[in-house]
């Protein structure tokens, strides 16, 4: 009886010591948040880009959208050749996806994310938010 009385103080004291404040063992994955897809607006990207901040661009319409007009210093892969695992070193740059409205650029960033674990940006909007904003395309 009795030590079943000290076995119980003993549980009831470490359950308020717990409860007091200590906080929970932190294993690293649980607290750190999670990839996901952002998106830059146009004017936001036209700034940087203004400022000389490495930016890979990485355009994922067709070939023939891209001819008609790009973001100048833009690669062109298009979606259904893109592959995170291919994709040229960025070499340290930060890396903005667009297409035209910004559903394909979309998809690729979602596919970024899944291959390399870290978020993914892409152009709000797409190649026709960045005309409509005023902004210069360079065309083939």
């Amino acid at each position: 009886m009795l030590a079943r009385a000290l076995l119980s103080g003993m549980a009831a004291g470490l359950l308020a010591a717990c409860s007091a404040g200590a906080a929970p063992a932190d294993d690293g994955a649980a607290m750190a948040a999670a990839p996901k897809v952002r998106t830059i607006e146009t004017q936001a990207l036209a700034t940087r880009l203004d400022a000389g901040e490495a930016i890979q661009l990485i355009d994922v319409r067709t070939p023939e959208e891209f001819a008609e007009g790009h973001i100048a210093g833009a690669i062109n892969i298009p979606l259904d050749r893109f592959d995170p695992a291919a994709l040229p070193d960025a070499q340290g740059a930060a890396r903005v996806l667009y297409c035209r409205s910004a559903r394909r650029s979309g998809l690729a960033a979602e596919q970024l994310v899944a291959a390399t674990g870290r978020d993914a940006v892409h152009l709000e909007g797409g190649i026709l938010a960045w005309e409509q904003s005023g902004q210069p395309v360079a065309r083939d």
